[in-house]
């Protein structure tokens, strides 16, 4: 079968996959729904395939307007599906693409095959390599990073040390392991109070593998670091803990042309008086705007630009990247983390440079989408 159509279906098709297990469900739901609101259904056809909270991989309705936050209140996958007892199965052996629909005392029901998968699950279970490794096996294509890019990309730990071996610059930082925190809770607090009393309060205090800004707590003192390690912990066991770095966020967004990746023009997240950072009520529910483009100089925007293709380059990602910097205080651009699998939502800054640079939301989905048809699965 051709990659991209047959006689009979002469549009390829897509399947979405969205929700999943991470506390990033509800974020992946909105991201789905301004994906499949805005994909050319004269290009393609579109299979949504929702998981639930639980792991259940269910059909669910085409209908973006019961994937948006509304007053105040998050979408579920379950709301979505078509029934509560219906499993999707999607092919697990290579050379077949086909989709199986169960029910329980049914005949399984063949959907039909997909062409290309578009995984837009943020946080574990997700955007780490866990899927990418699934679809690997199938061999089925699939929109951004691999299973290497996509692992580096979700833990915070091992993208610092990748980034920091390819010459960027990374910001101080401690990591909390599990087994230490369980064994030796007193030896890694005073570690940590030792490395506050070099780089100075706060703290950030993040969950390692995670992102949307989930469970990270700003740190002001000894009196408020136990209480950020068990935030950060109910989210992973693994934690990351950050030293301040003083400066202006700037973002930059990475997309896979024909011709090898390209920047995006960069954004700024304005400081906002109303949160203590870019938290994810800041992100998703006031939607705090950010600066697009951001004011920076030619050299500057030229150089964070630069960067942001060699953080791509370093993780060996594909398709596409947010890169997220700080402009210190003395000039550097220090790298903060990049996201493999950044928000969709209407107001998510990935697609608003990109929007800034030319390229608009349809076609930025069908240059996703192309990139991942040109790419063969497996070693590459």
């Amino acid at each position: 079968m051709s990659s991209q159509s047959t006689p009979q279906n002469p549009k390829p098709r897509v399947a979405v996959i969205f929700g999943g297990r991470s506390s990033e469900h509800a974020i992946s739901v909105v991201t789905a729904g301004a994906v499949l609101r805005a994909i050319d259904r004269e290009r393609y056809e579109v299979l949504p395939i929702g998981i639930t909270a639980d792991g259940r991989w269910a059909l669910t309705a085409d209908d973006p307007d019961r994937m948006a936050i509304t007053d105040r209140s998050l979408p579920d996958v379950r709301q979505l599906a078509d029934n509560d007892n219906g499993g999707v199965m999607l092919p697990i052996a290579a050379g077949s693409r086909e989709v199986i629909y169960t029910e329980p005392g049914s005949v399984p029901k063949v959907l039909g095959e997909v062409d290309v998968v578009f995984p837009v699950l943020h946080g574990p279970y997700g955007e780490d390599g866990t899927i990418q490794g699934l679809l690997e096996l199938s061999g089925v294509p699939y929109v951004g990073s691999g299973v290497l890019a996509s692992a580096v990309g979700m833990d915070k730990e091992y993208m610092k040390r990748v980034f920091a071996s390819c010459g960027l610059a990374v910001g101080p930082y401690r990591v909390v392991r599990p087994r230490e925190w369980r064994r030796e809770p007193e030896r890694v607090r005073a570690e940590l109070l030792d490395f506050a009393a070099e780089h100075g309060w706060p703290l950030f205090v993040k969950p390692a593998r995670g992102g949307s800004s989930m469970g990270i707590s700003k740190a002001r003192g000894p009196e408020e670091l136990d209480r950020a390690l068990a935030e950060a912990r109910r989210h992973d066991p693994k934690v990351i803990v950050e030293a301040l770095l003083r400066g202006r966020e700037i973002e930059c967004g990475v997309l896979e042309f024909e011709d090898g990746p390209r920047a995006s023009v960069p954004a700024e997240i304005p400081a906002d008086g109303e949160h203590d950072f870019y938290d994810f009520e800041a992100k998703y529910i006031d939607s705090t705007e950010g600066i697009v483009p951001a004011p920076l100089s030619p050299e500057q925007t030229a150089e964070v630009q630069r960067l942001a293709v060699q953080a791509f380059d370093a993780a060996s990602c594909e398709g596409l990247v947010r890169a997220d910097f700080f402009l210190t205080e003395d000039g550097r651009f220090v790298i903060n983390e990049i996201n493999t699998m950044p928000g969709f939502t209407p107001i998510s800054m990935y697609p608003r440079m990109w929007q800034e640079s030319g390229v608009g939301y349809p076609e930025l989905i069908d240059r996703l989408v192309q990139a991942a048809l040109r790419r063969d699965t497996g070693l590459r």
